[in-house]
């Protein structure tokens, strides 16, 4: 498929994971990517893999100086940009009765702050039909032991599509959520072993977790005009963790 022949997008935490697999799928339907990410070995792996139509820049999205770098190379290059694709998030388990203020600022300034400005300086180089996607959580539904700091940034994320819904009104600029579920990257599966895996697999109805390159084709959906009447929405890829 060619839904987003000839768009530019801009992908953060695109060097792993979810963003990793959207960035590959956005190519396969002719996009030209740009992934953002803290770690160059991981970047510099991911462009290898994807090939002569991504590029990558080093930065965090908690630093407006780095975004503004990500930005300027997109200008400089490409000129405009059609997809913000907020994937870029942070969190660990941290029980009430032991949270920390350093904890409550390291998640919201890479969930809720880093998206808020991922977003806003994206804005001024997007146009009508520009799609922005931002990754929230079945967390910011449900809940989740021991992680209030990650829960509530991603409920608060959830709230942002909704305002900047009405921000954005007369722009011809979409804004919706993509919420995964318990997603089988490589980080969850360092961090959870296989045992671990077998536990969040159980909690779904669908008795597994997600393939990040299932919740990278629902990203390239949200991309493309065959969501051009969405805006506002969340869209649940979690295999009915948090439906039911």
């Amino acid at each position: 498929m060619t839904r987003l022949n000839g768009k530019t997008a801009v992908i953060t935490g695109g060097a792993t994971g979810i963003g990793r697999a959207a960035a590959k799928r956005f190519i396969e339907e002719g996009a030209f990517v740009y992934i953002y990410g803290r770690r160059q070995d991981a970047l510099d792996a991911a462009v290898a893999e994807l090939g002569p139509n991504a590029r990558a820049v080093k930065g965090s999205v908690s630093d407006e100086a780095d975004l503004d770098r990500l930005y300027g190379a997109v200008t400089a290059e490409r000129g405009t940009i059609d997809i913000v694709f907020a994937n870029a998030g942070a969190g660990s388990p941290l029980a009430l009765g032991k949270i920390t203020a350093d904890h409550i600022d390291e998640t919201f300034d890479t969930n809720v702050k880093g998206t808020i400005f991922t977003v806003q300086k994206a804005l001024p180089l997007m146009g009508k039909g520009g799609s922005i996607i931002l990754t929230g959580s079945s967390a910011g539904t449900t809940g989740a032991p021991a992680m209030s700091a990650y829960s509530a940034s991603k409920a608060a994320v959830r709230n942002l599509a909704r305002t900047w819904a009405e921000d954005l009104k007369g722009t011809g600029i979409r804004v919706n959520v993509l919420s995964p579920g318990a997603t089988a990257t490589e980080l969850a599966k360092a961090a959870l072993g296989e045992e671990g895996q077998k536990v969040f697999a159980s909690m779904t109805p669908l008795q597994r977790m997600a393939d990040p390159a299932e919740i990278g084709a629902v990203a390239a959906f949200l991309a493309s005009s065959d969501s051009s009447f969405m805006t506002a929405s969340e869209v649940a890829v979690d295999g009915g963790l948090a439906q039911l």
